[in-house]
């Protein structure tokens, strides 16, 4: 019998997701292949234990015999077996620092490595993801953060209603809250010194897709970035509609050389003959909502050097609230240094200073940066991305890891996503050596 196992994710406090659940692994034990889930015990689980044995799964102390491990976040080193498989997301894809420890103890091991976020199809589009939840979540949090901004310099407005994500009960639960929010800027509006109110979006992918369902609940209005630098100029706009702005690439960089146009794979392929285009459009943004996929040869957003310039001109600009659910520490929202957690999940960045005050409070720009996102909303996203890694967990599981990588049969979008095999990074993967050695 192969063992499937569903580990206990120790690497945040608050991560209360599961790659597979009692529904899906009920499904697949009723499939009849020779296979059994064991399922390590963990009090903080959105799932609890009785909810697998239910269903026939085997609740258990420890997972780390099992021939296949599926898991979330990172894992620590000391957890690995020889020659195991393991899948979950290893952030070791741009040569991340701080996992290529991780890496390399794999590699000793013999281990086999699958990453989610490189399970694709033919055209490279991501076929499992969180990137929804994350959305919904960052966008409720930043709401949140709104209200909280707003009451320190002065204002009471409906945002107050809306709390952290990871306090309601179900993503309906705050839906209704925000609705009713929604109901009550129709009705009474909100203060003339907060108009026109824009929420600006990074990024059309599920991210940013899952921050607008949210805001759409709201009284809004699509324009766009033109139209946005129109917008502070014009008079007797309505008091009870918000507005929404959605940014792409062509948004934010222009060619450096301005004899030339802007062409989406040649910014894809050269970014150096491209910059930053962005920051026209800071100051007419309430929120800024980052929701798109950045790497460091891309040029940043918004720059330490630009928030101290921008307060220098201004002592509290239009923009009170970042919500960078993208979460890349240094990256393209510079002033963001780590990670927040869900039990501290706030921060301002004080632009003279740079450095950082968590909460509320103080001079500044307020950063919503939650790492674990989708874990304010652990059974809806743990349910998501379990069904879509449904018709890969068998042959995941039944595959005969021992032959050679051209010769092992899985799944194309899986066999893509294999980083490690027998410990040897695959050919997609060869790039990764470079990063390997301290």
């Amino acid at each position: 019998m192969k063992r499937i196992g569903i580990r206990h994710e120790d690497k945040y406090a608050m991560e209360r997701r599961c790659a597979i659940t009692p529904d899906l692994m009920k499904k697949l034990i009723e499939q009849g292949e020779d296979v059994g889930f064991f399922v390590e015990k963990s009090e903080k689980r959105i799932f609890k234990g009785h909810e697998f044995e239910n269903i026939g799964a085997h609740l258990v102390d420890d997972v780390r015999d099992c021939d296949v491990v599926f898991g979330i976040k990172e894992i620590s080193e000391s957890f690995f077996r020889k020659g195991k498989t393991y899948v979950f997301f290893s952030h070791v894809i741009k040569g991340q620092a701080y996992n290529m420890p991780m890496l390399r103890k794999m590699m000793e091991m013999g281990c086999n490595l699958i990453d989610y976020e490189k399970v694709e199809d033919e055209t490279g589009k991501r076929l499992i993801f969180f990137g929804k939840y994350a959305g919904l979540a960052g966008m409720i949090n930043s709401l949140w953060s709104l209200g909280l901004r707003l009451k320190e310099f002065g204002f009471s407005t409906p945002f107050e209603k809306i709390n952290q994500a990871v306090t309601y009960d179900s993503l309906e639960d705050v839906k209704k809250v925000i609705s009713e929010v929604g109901f009550e800027i129709v009705k009474n509006g909100l203060p003339d010194e907060l108009f026109p109110f824009v929420i600006g979006f990074t990024g059309y992918g599920n991210v940013s897709a899952g921050a607008q369902e949210i805001f759409n609940l709201l009284p809004v209005k699509e324009i766009s970035p033109e139209k946005l630098l129109e917008l502070s100029q014009m008079t007797n706009l309505p008091h009870n509609v918000l507005y929404k702005v959605v940014f792409k690439e062509k948004d934010l960089v222009k060619p450096i050389d301005s004899s030339h146009t802007f062409e989406l794979q040649d910014y894809y392929k050269n970014p150096e003959k491209y910059c930053n285009d962005f920051e026209k459009y800071v100051p007419h943004l309430s929120i800024l909502m980052n929701c798109m996929y950045w790497d460091a040869k891309y040029p940043r957003l918004i720059t330490k050097d630009f928030l101290e310039d921008h307060f220098k001109k201004i002592k509290q600009p239009k923009l009170m609230v970042i919500g960078d659910v993208t979460c890349d520490p240094n990256g393209s929202i510079e002033a963001l240094h780590k990670g927040t957690e869900i039990e501290d999940p706030i921060f301002v960045y004080h632009p003279f200073t740079r450095k950082y005050s968590m909460g509320y409070k103080g001079d500044g720009i307020l950063i919503m940066a939650v790492d674990i996102l989708p874990s304010e909303l652990p059974r809806e996203s743990s349910t998501a991305f379990s069904n879509a890694l449904s018709s890969y967990i068998l042959p995941i599981a039944l595959a005969d890891f021992d032959v050679p990588f051209s010769n092992l049969k899985l799944p194309n979008p899986i066999k893509r996503a294999l980083i490690l095999h027998k410990g040897k990074l695959t050919p997609a993967f060869k790039y990764i050596e470079k990063f390997l050695n301290p």
